[in-house]
């Protein structure tokens, strides 16, 4: 059973491409920085308009609350969050402030969703408390790559 991480996307908010990193040649076609530029974008509008999509939920209450009579927020609606082909399988985390993080995997890719975790904990270490990266710029940071691609290489190493 193979299980591989191909490659990771990150968009930002307003759908640019801040970061493409392929970990595994040979699994994904290559593509050009341009395609990659569209494939973010298109990325985003698919995944805004499947945001809007969300069903509507019965509400048993106008206000839902807490355990303690706390009133909670409402989940946000999610959109897109697994596309799997017979191929691979695209999975995305979508942040709170709207960054996407996109992680192609072999469809036999077990606990995407911890990996994902880790990447957005990588991201949060050494990207966001770098002082000299301007939120929703390309990712330039060497430490956030060694670390990104050790820890890939550790996923991909344990096949």
């Amino acid at each position: 059973m193979c299980m591989t991480v191909f490659a990771l996307i990150i968009i930002n908010k307003a759908g640019g491409l801040i970061l493409n990193r392929t970990f595994h040649e040979g699994g994904l076609n290559q593509l050009s920085t341009n395609d990659y530029l569209v494939l973010a974008g298109t990325f985003h509008g698919v995944h805004a308009i499947t945001a809007r999509l969300d069903p509507l939920k019965n509400q048993i209450s106008a206000t839902p609350t807490a355990p303690g009579g706390i009133p909670s927020r409402p989940e946000p609606p999610s959109g897109l969050e697994v596309m799997e082909t017979e191929n691979f399988r695209l999975q995305c985390f979508n942040t709170l402030t709207g960054t996407k993080f996109l992680l192609f995997t072999d469809t036999t890719q077990v606990n995407v969703d911890v990996t994902m975790r880790r990447i957005y904990d990588l991201y949060s270490d050494y990207v966001m408390k770098n002082p000299f990266y301007q939120t929703e710029m390309p990712i330039r940071c060497e430490t956030f790559d060694r670390k990104l691609l050790s820890y890939i290489r550790e996923i991909n190493n344990n096949r």
